[in-house]
């Protein structure tokens, strides 16, 4: 590694270093400050879907002295294209593979990772890569359930690392317009806040289950959740609609518009008051293995009395407000109303109906203060604001640390956690328990697979 970077910090992390399954990581785990002009070293763990995306968007960084050294999937499928992808960005520099991501952990001229795993690896994955002194771009939501949301945060924390969580609209200007706006009382108090995600889907069908492919590492893919035989509709994608895997598209899609309502209404704290009610229409369970629900509306309450409302489609629809929001966002105040269609906004006052203030409007900036944002306006700036917060190593450099993708993540998360259970649920923030419900609270965690282990010790 020669003196390309600066170690400023060392810490033991324990005598023998970390056991995890077989495999032991260093000893020693490093806080290192990378020089401003100096190159960022990736591994992008997890490529196929949302992370070949991922992995287009930080190899084409090469000329920003971003470099992609190691490409990671448990699917060895996906390498031959991506690591084509990666060269093509990179002139012709072509990453290494691995299958395992403990070996990507193990390099330590690796930096930090981009992980774009299936949400029941968000959590260890992040954890892990802590440990072994890398940063963390971690996609939404930040994890599969409460409890172990927030052991990343305790791991983020306890081995100085930046961790950001994969809410792009954190980096989009028109979006953080949008919010000084709001916070300005552009509408006056913002009284409730409304997000929807309507995306019809149909059924993906049923079938039975069967040997794994020769490409797929399936007891890792598996990884911390309970065993279960491998099932092509329960796999690459289709993980997201059952509960052992994914989160359904309210913990999907709907965490980025969970994360701008909960933006807006400026608030820092959990809800204590969560309901959640809906089903699975228009297809059966004899033609669709799908668990989660494709209808689903949840309501919040905060300790001040405002509401956040949200609202998944799953099935056919109008949308919704002036703009035709399908996947967007919009505020009430006691002057008016706010509504946010992509990164496009545009304010109403009481009952008029052409807008005073919006995107592209002089009026916006006028009446919402500050204009000058710190990223690029389009989701691209998100990943450059990691990499400025990998550069200097501090937290607060980045615009979704993990606690407050974690404080997003969580509204989806316990709103499902209502849909199970069907009842209305009271929320203790600060322990992140509820309140007189144990049914409810063996939902905040899972039991865990071995050697795919949240520990409760970060």
């Amino acid at each position: 590694m020669g003196n390309r970077r600066d170690f400023i910090k060392k810490s033991t992390m324990s005598a023998a270093g970390i056991a995890v399954g077989s495999s032991l990581f260093s000893a020693k785990s490093y806080a290192n400050i990378i020089g401003a002009n100096e190159r960022v070293v990736l591994a992008s763990i997890g490529i196929g879907g949302r992370g070949g995306g991922l992995l287009e968007n930080f190899s084409g960084m090469y000329d920003k002295n971003v470099r992609i050294k190691t490409i990671c999937d448990v699917d060895t499928k996906f390498f031959a294209e991506k690591v084509k992808v990666s060269a093509d960005n990179q002139k012709g520099n072509k990453p290494g593979t691995e299958t395992d991501m403990r070996r990507v952990f193990e390099d330590q001229d690796i930096d930090a990772v981009v992980a774009a795993v299936p949400n029941h690896w968000h959590a260890l994955t992040s954890i892990w890569a802590c440990q072994a002194g890398k940063h963390v771009y971690v996609e939404k939501p930040s994890s599969h359930n409460v409890w172990e949301g927030r052991k990343m945060v305790e791991a983020a924390r306890k081995y100085n690392r930046v961790v950001q969580v994969g809410f792009q609209n954190r980096s989009i200007s028109n979006v953080m317009q949008a919010m000084d706006f709001l916070h300005g009382g552009g509408i006056g108090d913002v009284f409730m806040a409304r997000g929807t995600c309507f995306k019809p889907r149909n059924s993906f069908g049923i079938t039975p289950d069967s040997a794994p492919p020769s490409t797929l590492n399936y007891d890792m893919w598996l990884g911390p959740a309970n065993y279960r035989a491998y099932n092509e509709k329960k796999g690459h994608y289709n993980w997201h609609w059952h509960w052992a895997t994914g989160n359904g598209d309210t913990g999907n899609q709907g965490p980025h518009q969970f994360d701008v309502a909960r933006w807006g209404l400026n608030k820092n704290v959990h809800p204590i008051k969560v309901q959640s009610m809906g089903g699975k229409f228009g297809v059966t369970d004899q033609e669709c293995s799908q668990e989660t629900p494709n209808t689903q509306t949840s309501t919040f309450e905060y300790d001040d009395g405002k509401i956040l409302e949200f609202e998944t489609r799953g099935r056919f629809t109008n949308a919704e407000s002036n703009a035709g929001i399908k996947i967007g966002n919009i505020f009430y105040g006691t002057e008016g109303w706010l509504e946010i269609n992509g990164s496009t906004w545009k304010a109403y006052r009481e009952k008029e109906k052409e807008p005073f203030a919006g995107s592209g409007m002089s009026s916006g900036a006028a009446v919402g203060g500050d204009t000058s944002f710190r990223t690029a306006p389009d989701s691209a700036g998100h990943f450059a604001n990691f990499i400025t917060g990998v550069k200097s190593g501090n937290r607060f450099d980045l615009n979704c640390d993990i606690e407050e993708g974690h404080k997003s993540t969580v509204l989806p998360l316990i709103a499902n956690i209502a849909y199970r259970t069907g009842e209305t649920l009271r929320f203790n923030g600060e322990f992140e328990k509820f309140i007189d419900n144990e049914a409810a609270d063996q939902m905040l965690t899972r039991r865990y697979r071995y050697p795919y282990i949240v520990p409760q010790n970060v």
